[in-house]
């Protein structure tokens, strides 16, 4: 099992926050590994249980898994996804902070069968992610809610 995990600060309100990275979606603005992620029901309304086809690349290989939205609260997300060889959980808590919102983004792997094996291997890899996703996550909120906003005081 591999688990990375990153905190960065976001400077919009923490409700808009958890809005947009409810939308499992948008991953491909800000997960460097995701290629593509569509919901499994085209126009549902996010709630816990929506899930989401993601097409990600790793090393050179793409890969799909099933994610689904099985935590959905004010203040915490989690996303679980599953394919033959793996499951991942990306773990999601949110705070107030400065006006704007402090998230702790937690990522865990877990390898099945033979590919078990490689998880010493991949480590540096996956933490080398993590700090790409906290250099992408800021632009891409930004993208979304606006540069440059910030909450009123």
């Amino acid at each position: 099992m591999i688990e990375v995990e990153r905190t960065l600060t976001l400077q919009h309100p923490l409700p808009d926050v958890v809005a947009y990275l409810a939308d499992f979606a948008h991953t491909e603005e800000w997960d460097p590994g995701t290629v593509s992620c569509r919901p499994a029901r085209a126009g549902a309304a996010v709630a816990k249980g929506s899930e989401w086809q993601n097409v990600s690349e790793f090393r050179g290989r793409r890969t799909e898994l099933l994610y689904r939205l099985v935590r959905f609260e004010d203040r915490r997300l989690t996303f679980v996804g599953r394919n033959r060889t793996a499951t991942s959980t990306d773990d999601m808590t949110f705070g107030e902070e400065d006006g704007g919102t402090r998230l702790t983004y937690r990522a865990r792997i877990e390898f099945r069968g033979v590919a078990r094996l490689a998880s010493p291997f991949l480590r540096k890899e996956f933490e080398r992610l993590g700090d790409e996703v906290v250099r992408r996550m800021p632009e891409a909120v930004d993208g979304h809610l606006g540069a440059g906003r910030r909450p009123a005081r």
